[in-house]
């Protein structure tokens, strides 16, 4: 895997005059990024910050669009997907897939939502077939990666933690992400903001300590099969 595109959603900037405003979950995502530069080649690199350049809800005009056959489409309907087939075509040639997120108000921010929404194309993602039955949608991309990295103010949203139930983020994800293709999914969580101890120093710290592993795990993975290939086609 040697293209990786890079999704940040959080509101917050990498980097504010105020360090205590700096984005988390941004700051662990770039952490993974130049890890990965620092050991391994980076063949295309695609980055987005959704969180401070959102995109677009979607709208009734673009629904329609979206299911009007390609050769009937007018010119608006055309324009109006655009930044769509922009956002899919990122999806379709990236190998890893980062998303970044913070967790507002136990779910994603409305700026993922919307990144997802525009992605979520029928026949550009995913197909509809009621002859599959009760299950009709499926997707249309496969074999992609996917690295997880989120922030909350509390705490225990993962499996069996106290508030389990309470999460609608990583969920979520999970859910929408086969929209992208993905067959692997790693996550990376910082907790504690709210509560500002040494929990959440330990948190944070922690997160950025995974990021680095993973980011020379999956980087020399990636190394090993781009050889491979080379081996193979030699």
């Amino acid at each position: 895997m040697s293209t990786i595109l890079h999704i940040d959603a959080s509101i917050r900037n990498i980097t504010n005059p105020n360090p205590s405003h700096n984005s988390i979950s941004k700051n662990i995502a770039h952490r993974f990024i130049q890890t990965w530069e620092k050991h391994s080649l980076i063949d295309e690199y695609i980055y987005r910050d959704i969180g401070i350049n959102p995109p677009p809800f979607i709208t009734q005009a673009w629904m329609g669009a979206a299911f009007t056959p390609e050769e009937k489409r007018t010119t608006e309907q055309k324009e109006l997907l655009t930044l769509s087939d922009q956002l899919i075509a990122e999806i379709v040639v990236a190998d890893l897939i980062v998303i970044s997120s913070p967790m507002y108000n136990y779910g994603m921010p409305a700026q993922l939502k919307a990144w997802f929404d525009q992605i979520a194309r029928v026949n550009k993602t995913f197909d509809f077939d009621l002859s599959r039955g009760d299950f009709p949608l499926q997707p249309l991309l496969s074999g992609k990666t996917l690295v997880i990295i989120s922030s909350s103010g509390e705490f225990g949203f993962e499996k069996g933690g106290i508030r389990e139930q309470m999460s609608h983020l990583v969920p979520h994800l999970y859910t929408v992400s086969k929209y992208l293709g993905v067959e692997k999914i790693y996550e990376i969580a910082a907790e504690y903001q709210e509560f500002a101890d040494d929990r959440h120093l330990k948190s944070v710290a922690n997160a950025y300590l995974q990021a680095e592993e993973l980011a020379l795990q999956l980087s020399h993975f990636s190394h090993k099969t781009v050889e491979l290939k080379k081996a193979i086609h030699t």
